[in-house]
């Protein structure tokens, strides 16, 4: 028996208001999650018309099962595993543009249609200069959108009443300003209307977020025995963290719409997100970075067995609250508290996160993630935070390859891993040489955006931990710091 309006007695329609560019399993599990909350406090009446964004996806899929899927939350509550799950009926149905563009087009035409939310990846706002008007569809999101929104102005004859609140979740830094820029470039490439740009600038509104919840996915490995429990067949479960937040530049109108916060869900509407944008990618993402090549060279493997280990999840915790903190603007007490919550998020028994698998481009990670909290460090308390320089070594030290006798599989910008294999070749044991591998290293501008050799006392300290990881071996440099 599969998951279907049939199937399910507890299946409740609402008055389609949330255009959705993606249907893939984060949206699922984190905005439509806040929706579903929504309905059923009775503040808002309101479903998702999902649409897929590329040529090949998952509507079909989810109109199989008349737009309904299983969440299951799963995480610490109160230090205690809790796993609980939810029968979602907030998405009415799932439109393929590329299959059907008519249909996807009619959607603008219906006046409660209220909101757009995007999660397209990274890449999926961006211009694309082949994107013209007439075509059913176009290649990008944002020209898809563009098409989308000139519809709707021209159905409703720029009625300022029919604008839309667009609300993008993409990954990247002020994701609706880059949105409507491009908007506003493709209206001018294709000669739009100056009524309908109008009414985009003052009918529309563009907010710009933070969104952070980690969603495994589909849980492959455990799909039986869920069918089991849950009595029915489900192709869509979607698995995800308790955690929770989502922050959002809003206009007054938009936080009167959608009251996320009274239902004491973690929606922030604030003036300028910036700082919890710092503070996730110092703290959440920087404790990351931070934590893998110390952690996989001291023998371990996963993020939870890492935190939980006496010795390296102390080193964690003490780069987080002394070195990475000090650093940050917002109230202390607030970011102690975000710092608490990703420690038990790292701890989760319900998500085997690999340290090799967010090893990915570690030099980057550091440049954006653990740079700035090491520099504004030195800047703050004039002297070098060790903990971070001891992590520098470690990732200086995991890029020579070897974890022992175990060869580890580097993945990194070319240049780079040439640049440390040359550098590492000419190692000869001695004091001097420790020190030419971390010049060349602090020295790769390239990735640095800056001569690292240059801030005072920091060569010194990393060619002195590198030399303790190489000398004494990680379980017992770590010590030193």
């Amino acid at each position: 028996m599969q998951l279907s309006k049939k199937t399910y007695t507890g299946y409740r329609e609402y008055p389609e208001k949330i255009l959705q560019f993606g249907e893939g399993n984060f949206l699922r599990a984190f905005v439509d999650w806040f929706f579903q909350e929504l309905n059923n406090s009775g503040k808002f009446s309101g479903s998702v018309v999902a649409v897929q964004p590329i040529a090949h996806g998952m509507a079909d899929m989810l109109n199989e099962q008349d737009g309904l899927y299983t969440l299951y939350l799963r995480g610490l509550k109160d230090g205690k595993p809790e796993s609980k799950h939810v029968t979602m009926d907030v998405i009415s149905r799932a439109i393929n543009p590329y299959a059907d563009f008519g249909a996807y087009l009619k959607t603008a035409e219906n006046p409660e249609m209220r909101y757009v939310i995007s999660n397209t990846t990274e890449a999926g706002i961006a211009y694309d200069e082949n994107d013209e008007p007439t075509m059913t569809p176009p290649n990008s999101f944002p020209a898809k959108l563009a098409v989308w929104l000139n519809h709707r102005y021209k159905t409703f004859n720029g009625d300022a009443s029919k604008g839309i609140h667009i609300i993008p979740c993409e990954l990247i830094d002020k994701n609706a300003d880059n949105l409507k820029r491009i908007i506003l470039q493709l209206a001018s490439k294709w000669s739009l209307e100056e009524g309908f740009v109008n009414w985009l600038n003052t009918a529309c509104t563009f907010s710009n977020t933070l969104v952070d919840r980690i969603v495994p996915g589909y849980p492959r490995e455990r799909i039986a025995e869920i069918t089991e429990e849950l009595g029915y067949e489900d192709k869509q479960v979607v698995e995800a963290e308790p955690f929770h937040l989502w922050v959002i530049e809003a206009p007054e109108s938009l936080q009167q719409e959608l009251q996320f916060p009274s239902l004491g869900l973690d929606v922030k509407y604030v003036p300028d997100m910036s700082p919890y944008r710092t503070r996730k990618v110092r703290i959440l993402n920087g404790a990351h970075t931070t934590l893998v090549p110390v952690a996989y060279l001291f023998g371990l493997d996963t993020v939870r067995e890492s935190v939980e280990h006496e010795v390296v999840g102390k080193f964690l915790k003490d780069a987080i609250y002394e070195e990475i903190i000090p650093t940050l603007d917002l109230p202390k007490e607030e970011l102690e508290q975000f710092a608490a919550d990703v420690i038990d998020r790292f701890r989760n028994p319900y998500i085997k996160h690999l340290l090799m698998s967010i090893s990915l481009n570690s030099w980057s990670k550091f440049e954006t993630r653990v740079l700035p909290s090491v520099l504004e460090y030195i800047k703050r308390k004039g002297e070098i935070p060790q903990k971070l320089a001891f992590s520098l070594a470690a990732t200086i030290a995991f890029y020579k390859g070897k974890r022992g006798e175990e060869a580890i599989n580097l993945n990194d910008d070319a240049p780079l891993i040439e640049l440390l294999k040359t550098s590492w070749a000419k190692y000869d044991g001695t004091d001097e040489s420790f020190e030419d591998v971390v010049t060349s290293v602090l020295g790769f501008e390239r990735n640095w955006k800056m001569n690292l050799n240059q801030v005072e006392g920091l060569t010194a300290a990393v060619t002195k931990h590198l030399t303790n990881i190489e000398t004494l071996g990680m379980q017992k440099a770590i010590e030193t710091v």
